[in-house]
């Protein structure tokens, strides 16, 4: 895929080249992925998105591989160890709420059987396939992730503004927001129709 067909988001940093090819708007149904891209979408609040994909790594080992179980069990000294480790965001709120996003999830997963099912009721099971010609047309949020941002509110969970779950939905593939031109698109609405993900 050229430059010129990938949506323009992407840039040319091999990193995040790789993110908008190979895990951007793919649907996913895997607990643990969609816990994982819950904590980073949070810790991006205020920051490039290619700043916490740079610090994936340390945040998989600091995280413990974002286990939801593991996670929720984090004690304070823990979250010094984590506000010392210079390879994740160390900002005091966000891994407070890495914590506390943890043991909600864990609720959320025994009500629901898993959290997978119960995001993917807010579209059917189907991803929402828009559209847009251009990143300008593209929204920084809409009715839906403001629901989903509500209801994750109220059942505790913290850094899930209606911004941040539109942004969630998209990298889940909840929404396929690819444009048009962009080769991703079509592979993404495949992924949909075959239930993968």
């Amino acid at each position: 895929m050229s430059e010129d067909e990938r949506c323009p988001w992407a840039g040319s940093d091999p990193l995040y080249v790789a993110y908008h090819d190979g895990e951007w708007g793919v649907p996913s149904r895997d607990d643990r992925h969609l816990f994982e891209m819950l904590i980073l979408e949070g810790a991006q609040a205020g920051l490039s998105w290619i700043t916490v994909l740079r610090k994936r790594e340390s945040y998989r080992r600091a995280f413990a591989g974002f286990d939801p179980e593991k996670v929720s069990r984090f004690s304070a000294r823990d979250a010094e160890r984590l506000l010392a480790d210079p390879g994740i965001v160390r900002n005091r709120l966000k891994v407070a709420s890495a914590v506390g996003n943890a043991k909600a999830f864990l609720a959320l997963q025994r009500e629901a059987g898993s959290f997978a099912e119960w995001l993917w009721g807010f579209v059917d099971g189907r991803p929402v396939q828009n559209a847009f010609r251009e990143m300008r047309e593209v929204p920084a949020k809409t009715a839906l992730a403001e629901r989903i941002s509500k209801e994750l509110l109220r059942r505790g969970f913290r850094f899930v503004g209606p911004t941040i779950v539109y942004a969630y939905m998209q990298a889940v593939g909840l929404v396929n927001d690819h444009l048009v031109g962009c080769p991703r698109r079509r592979a993404c609405a495949r992924l949909a129709r075959k239930g993968e993900g």
